[in-house]
């Protein structure tokens, strides 16, 4: 075994031992290259870190996505009466079935019965066009 091979070996054995912490769960980039450099240093140890974690299955599985955060959930609202809360939605794509019918649907649900109510419209119906149909 080359002096290099084993050094990497090494190297790869110490952040190995600093993400996989049994006490910790899995931990993080960051907190990783803290416990690595809390221990030990060798030259480009934040890359090789960096590098470890972008191929280490168990790391991708377990730490946090890095999209976009999830807003603050609030509580919906209950209505107190029918049609008070609406939800509505769009169903297009939907076949011509002659020159003048409709290829979309809105949805509106009532929230306090569940009731459902569509309304034949046009996908290409503006705002105003809604709002009138409704």
């Amino acid at each position: 075994m080359m002096k290099e091979d084993s050094t990497s070996l090494m190297e790869s054995s110490i952040i190995k031992l600093n993400i996989h912490v049994f006490s910790a769960g899995n931990l993080s980039e960051d907190r990783t290259l803290e416990r690595v450099k809390a221990c030990s240093w060798w030259p480009n140890w934040k890359k090789d870190v960096a590098e470890y974690f972008q191929t280490c299955d168990r790391c991708q599985k377990t730490n946090r996505a890095t999209g976009k955060k999830f807003g603050m959930m609030i509580q919906i609202q209950e209505p107190k009466y029918p049609w008070e809360i609406v939800h509505m939605d769009w169903v297009t794509a939907l076949p011509r079935g002659g020159d003048r019918s409709s290829n979309a649907f809105l949805v509106l649900v009532d929230r306090y019965s569940k009731t459902p109510i569509f309304l034949p419209c046009h996908k290409d119906d503006t705002a105003m066009d809604t709002a009138i149909m409704i």
